[in-house]
């Protein structure tokens, strides 16, 4: 089972698009800081990333509910859930 929860602070701007030659297919990511100062991509399609685009903005306290995926020894979490704290 791959699941995580991870907290922290947005610190660049969510960032929209959508997939290249895929129509209807959207995209959005940005990156969090944690607690640790460890700082995280964070990505979600279609339906989730709808919601970043219009939720969730820089400087934002988040919880973030998603899966770990490694790429490139970069560290990156496939969203599927946010809570935003205030």
């Amino acid at each position: 089972m791959n699941k995580c929860w991870l907290m922290g602070k947005i610190v660049v701007e969510p960032d929209f698009n959508f997939l290249y030659m895929k129509r209807n297919i959207s995209i959005a990511y940005f990156y969090i800081e944690l607690r640790n100062k460890s700082i995280i991509k964070v990505f979600a399609y279609d339906d989730i990333a709808d919601y970043i685009y219009q939720n969730l903005s820089i400087n934002q306290e988040v919880i973030i509910e998603g899966k770990i995926r490694i790429q490139d020894s970069l560290i990156e979490i496939e969203m599927k859930n946010a809570l935003i704290l205030y």
